[in-house]
């Protein structure tokens, strides 16, 4: 992958500052249609303020909620390492996006759908895909099941206000396509391949919109302050949790250890 300096949306708080710090209509607006290959009127970001737990490295979560045409609700998250967990925890912001409606309205035939996007700076599938798109399907129907009720062409999805998207950008520059659409345009910014980017610019104003949100914000003494005080945290959580493991492995064996001398 990029190198991280060169590549400042692959850290997550950058990433949020400069897709809520615009209007959403503008960039926020067109990477969602990039993603989604759908046409928006109107982008209401809802969480747009940071955290106040924003330099807690476990506690912070630096997602993007929003609102589209007030007919659906999207999660943007940006993940740059593996916890093993990215499954979950998509759960979890979808279940957070369909909770909050529930409370709010009685009529189930008003849920909005719900789509979460995850952006991914490590591939985590085992598919052929740099953009994977799930949704609640059927299972193949089993004999012991199955009853012949005339259906040429049976439904395959079993709700459609469930969606989640991975987009795995390791793969996406293995694959090292040319710009043909908005989305590869996006995805080279995220990853910061200077000569796409240059590229991308030209045939996208959002995308070169974006790039000087970035750096503002890069340049910005505030700003570098928090995003250094954020990858120290980080640091010392990760050394933390690696420490706490190294001890643990070597309390293991020892204790292996005194139970193999007992037994002799």
């Amino acid at each position: 992958m990029s190198d991280k300096s060169n590549a400042p949306l692959l850290d997550d708080y950058v990433f949020k500052r400069t897709f809520t710090r615009d209007d959403p209509n503008g960039i926020l607006k067109d990477f969602l249609e990039a993603i989604l290959k759908i046409k928006l009127k109107n982008v209401q970001v809802l969480n747009a303020e940071i955290p106040k737990d924003i330099l807690n490295e476990k506690g912070s979560v630096l997602d993007i909620r929003a609102e589209l045409d007030n007919k659906r609700l999207v999660d943007i998250e940006m993940q740059v390492q593996d916890k093993g967990n990215i499954s979950k925890r998509s759960t979890v912001y979808m279940s957070k996006n369909i909770a909050t409606q529930i409370k709010t309205s009685e009529d189930y035939k008003l849920l909005k759908p719900s789509i979460v996007i995850n952006i991914l700076n490590f591939n985590r599938y085992k598919r052929n895909s740099y953009h994977s798109i799930a949704h609640m399907k059927f299972e193949k129907t089993s004999e012991e099941a199955y009853v012949d009720l005339g259906y040429k062409k049976e439904d395959q999805l079993a709700t459609n206000v469930l969606e989640m998207h991975f987009i795995e950008l390791p793969k996406f520059v293995k694959k090292n396509p040319e710009i043909k659409n908005k989305l590869d345009e996006w995805l080279w910014l995220i990853v910061g391949r200077e000569d796409k980017v240059e590229m991308s610019k030209l045939d996208n104003p959002e995308v070169k919109k974006a790039m000087k949100l970035v750096d503002e914000i890069m340049a910005d003494p505030k700003e570098r302050e928090i995003i250094e005080a954020r990858a120290m945290a980080k640091f010392n959580y990760d050394s933390a949790v690696a420490y706490a493991k190294e001890t643990g492995m070597k309390e293991g064996k020892k204790q292996r250890h005194r139970g193999e001398q007992k037994r002799k």
